[in-house]
């Protein structure tokens, strides 16, 4: 008790106190005027760079009952290799010679288009055989038709000559009856020319009757003509008819070829569906769990592929007020989980257990949750990620900004303001601190 009352009245005791005071009181303000890195502090997630290295669900394309498996979880598969086997259950596709009826009806119907076609060109032939024996018939009627014109010209000379004849012996005939009268004429030469006159007048009435014979003909030949061409027309109209009915029965038979070639097409590719096989190499896991001899939907899971080979980045979700800060080449430190760290946010520098990123990508868009997702990859330049790390496992992000004193973001945390907004020109503070510094002064 008395050793104790010593000590604290002892002058050397009290200002080693007094220095000790001060020294901390002065370190303290000192820490004031330190440096402090802003950061946006996030959490996230491990995911990938690329959407095809992420886990994949491998998904049945059609309706089957599972016959095989080829795999089980934990196995590592190559790109093609066969996971399960599906065997139909669908009953319009559990022919098996569903694909050999299919082409045999294929061949079927392209030998009715071959005799489709080979009954247009017969028709084809025809049509044109018919234009020939129009034309020659046309041109025949047109012959006939200058015949009786002709002749028709022929026989009115003659009626002209008879017409001339019979008034030459009507003439004559009363020439001499005067001359009968006055006795200086006979009556047998009266007689003998009345005999004349009602020769001519009968030649007349006879040539009359022929004039009139071929001038019917001519008629009778004009309306031959029409009719040729009318028959003709009608006998072209129906074989055209024919020729267009057998085009159309001929292009329905190729629709239906092509409908067949679709359906045989389509068989063909199911039964490439009915193995499964890996699209990429990984891992598999989650497999279907029921086993064999079930039945799954079309587009149903059975299994999950995790790819071995990708590019790991990490997912963060930013709060809207901070996400004007934040850019695209922005450094970022990481904290996984699982991995021992010790965390000092405004000294990153002293930071133990931290991994660096650079801000990849930028969502637009808000999350459900009412945050912005980033992206972040590994920094090729700096020091690499965990080889362990796993799609998932959990991550807490510190996307770096603006250098200030401590005293200025002690005062911001008080007042509840926003870090300051700068462009960060992807400078780590971790490796350039001096130059860090020189540039907040300038600006």
């Amino acid at each position: 008790m008395i050793q104790s009352k010593y000590l604290a009245d002892s002058p050397w005791t009290g200002k080693t106190f007094q220095r000790i005071i001060f020294s901390i009181t002065l370190l303290g303000f000192g820490v004031l005027f330190y440096p402090w890195t802003q950061n946006i502090e996030s959490t996230g997630a491990v995911t990938t760079l690329r959407p095809n290295e992420r886990p994949q669900a491998i998904q049945t394309l059609i309706a089957g009952k599972i016959t095989k498996w080829y795999v089980k979880d934990g196995d590592y598969v190559k790109e093609g290799d066969t996971i399960a086997v599906l065997s139909e259950i669908k009953s319009e596709y559990l022919d098996p010679g569903l694909l050999g009826q299919t082409s045999t009806q294929i061949e079927a119907k392209e030998n009715s288009i071959l005799s489709y076609s080979s009954k247009v060109d017969a028709i084809n032939k025809q049509i044109i055989q018919l234009e020939k024996n129009r034309d020659f018939s046309i041109q025949k009627a047109k012959v006939k038709l200058d015949q009786e014109a002709i002749k028709y010209r022929s026989e009115l000379a003659e009626l002209q000559a008879a017409q001339i004849n019979l008034k030459i012996a009507k003439q004559q005939f009363d020439r001499d009856s005067l001359l009968g009268l006055k006795q200086i004429k006979s009556p047998l030469d009266i007689e003998n020319r009345r005999v004349k006159y009602q020769e001519s007048l009968a030649k007349l009435a006879i040539q009359q009757a022929k004039t009139d014979l071929a001038k019917n003909n001519i008629e009778n030949a004009r309306i031959e003509l029409q009719n040729i061409a009318v028959e003709y027309g009608e006998k072209l109209a129906k074989t055209e008819g024919d020729r267009y009915s057998a085009i159309s029965a001929q292009m329905d038979t190729e629709s239906e070829v092509s409908k067949l070639r679709n359906q045989y097409s389509n068989y063909l590719i199911r039964n490439g569906f009915y193995i499964i096989r890996a699209p990429q190499e990984g891992l598999v896991s989650q497999t279907l769990s029921n086993g064999v001899g079930i039945a799954v939907k079309e587009g149903q899971s059975i299994c999950t592929i995790v790819p071995s080979n990708v590019n790991l980045a990490v997912e963060l979700y930013v709060k809207p007020m901070d996400m004007p800060l934040v850019e695209i080449g922005s450094p970022v430190r990481f904290v996984f989980d699982g991995w021992p760290t010790m965390v000092f946010s405004g000294w990153p520098e002293f930071s133990y257990g931290t991994y660096p990123g650079e801000i990849y990508a930028i969502d637009n868009a808000l999350q459900p949750n009412g945050t912005y997702r980033i992206l972040v990859k590994m920094d090729p330049k700096d020091k690499p990620w965990p080889q362990q790390l796993k799609i998932g496992v959990g991550a807490r992000g510190y996307m770096l900004l603006k250098r200030v004193p401590v005293w200025y973001e002690l005062w911001r945390q008080l007042n509840g303001f926003p870090p300051d907004f700068y462009h960060n020109n992807r400078l780590d503070p971790t490796k350039k601190l001096d130059k860090s510094n020189k540039e907040d002064k300038s600006e």
